[in-house]
């Protein structure tokens, strides 16, 4: 089927397509703090804008505050290249197998695929989307080398049960927190729980720099080596606290380390979070309380938070009881002026899942999920007329 180029990419991408201006309301807008380009001058003007500098210092500080002052986050150019770290800081190779989701974005295959590793995809459960951590078990084997979670949407994996399944087995727990920055499992912030986590700074995330991303260290035995496979194989970052005189290649490594520019626009964006994050709740709840009855009338079933969950607000979507009822309200949106797209299409259902041995039906609720799931426009400075808007023309559709 041809795709408008607006849409998301083949690949299930979790991009915002673009929004050409006769969107009434857009999918996504970027949230504008008022004080990014002040500290983007600030960095200009202090003569240092590649990476490592005092704006990525501050970045990195107040996201280990954050996530409750026992992490290291390091601020890289993308979460795909905290992904990239994370394979190599874990030593991932060939023969290796990664357990992951297969309803997911496809630089969490990649990055492990990238290294040589097969990946092993799991069904998600129906409710939150997540990854069905009762397939875990049987999914880990003797050759597997790390478990990925990703946290749809910023509602938490199971997390307990998925740490139970690692430890058992002596597997690392990787948390891809890409949607979960601000949300929270069991009073404790997503991305912590997880031998190392990833976080997105991509311009359709609840804070943001355009591009960019983290890794979370929260294993300090791992911090020394992340920081070095992350400039490059040297010891650069130890050069810039002053306890070498002189940096070294002492290691594998790639180019991953964020701009200072980034940096100081990231720092804007994240002393803005409460800011962001009240609005982005208000903006749920109320899709959340306006749908319910209309949901229920059409089949159609809304996002779930289990209780032992804090949401982040990253995304609101409706899963429609049918492809066709899915296609159709996203048509009748656009014909409204707004802007509501789809998501994934499921990994092992793909010209690249199928080279490693998986077929349509292998993992039949990501397959239902695809082919069910809009995402409603969800940005912080949407506003009440705009939401009021999106809701009445859901409200308008019969599915």
């Amino acid at each position: 089927m041809r795709r408008r180029t607006e849409e998301p990419v083949a690949t299930g991408s979790g991009a915002t397509p673009a929004s050409p201006p006769s969107w009434r309301v857009p999918f996504n807008r970027a949230f504008e703090s008022g004080k990014e380009l002040e500290l983007v001058g600030e960095a200009m003007a202090g003569g240092h804008i590649a990476g490592g500098g005092r704006f990525t210092a501050r970045a990195e500080a107040l996201l280990g505050e954050i996530l409750g002052g026992r992490s290291r986050a390091l601020l890289t150019t993308s979460c795909t290249h905290a992904l990239e770290l994370a394979a190599l800081l874990l030593e991932v190779g060939p023969g290796d197998e990664v357990v992951l989701p297969s309803f997911t974005f496809v630089s969490v295959a990649n990055a492990f695929v990238l290294r040589g590793a097969r990946p092993v995809f799991v069904d998600c459960r129906r409710d939150t989307l997540n990854i069905d951590e009762s397939l875990v078990p049987a999914a880990i084997g003797p050759r597997t080398r790390a478990v990925v979670a990703m946290h749809y949407a910023g509602v938490g994996c199971d997390l307990a049960a998925l740490a139970r399944a690692t430890e058992e087995r002596g597997v690392p727990l990787v948390e891809d927190a890409a949607h979960g920055l601000f949300g929270s499992w069991c009073g404790r912030p997503l991305g912590t729980v997880g031998r190392l986590a990833t976080l997105s700074f991509h311009e359709t995330k609840n804070v943001s720099c355009g591009e960019g991303g983290a890794l979370v260290v929260n294993d300090p035995e791992l911090v020394a080596r992340a920081e070095v496979l992350r400039e490059k194989g040297t010891d650069r970052s130890r050069f810039q606290r002053g306890e070498v005189d002189k940096y070294r290649w002492i290691d594998v490594g790639s180019s991953w380390v964020l701009s200072e520019l980034l940096a100081a626009f990231l720092l804007a964006q994240l002393e803005a979070r409460e800011r962001i994050q009240t609005a982005r709740r208000r903006i749920w709840q109320e899709y959340a309380a306006a749908l319910a009855g209309w949901a229920a009338a059409h089949g159609t079933l809304l996002p779930r938070v289990p209780d032992d969950c804090g949401s982040a607000y990253h995304l609101f979507h409706l899963l429609l009881p049918t492809p066709a009822a899915r296609d159709g309200l996203m048509a009748h949106l656009r014909s409204r002026g707004i802007l509501a797209v789809f998501h994934y299409l499921p990994l092992h259902d793909s010209p690249m899942g199928r080279r490693f041995g998986y077929r349509r039906g292998d993992l039949p609720v990501a397959e239902w999920a695809s082919e069910r799931l809009l995402r409603l426009p969800l940005f912080a400075s949407l506003d009440p007329a705009s939401q009021e808007h999106v809701i009445a023309a859901v409200l308008e559709f019969s599915a």
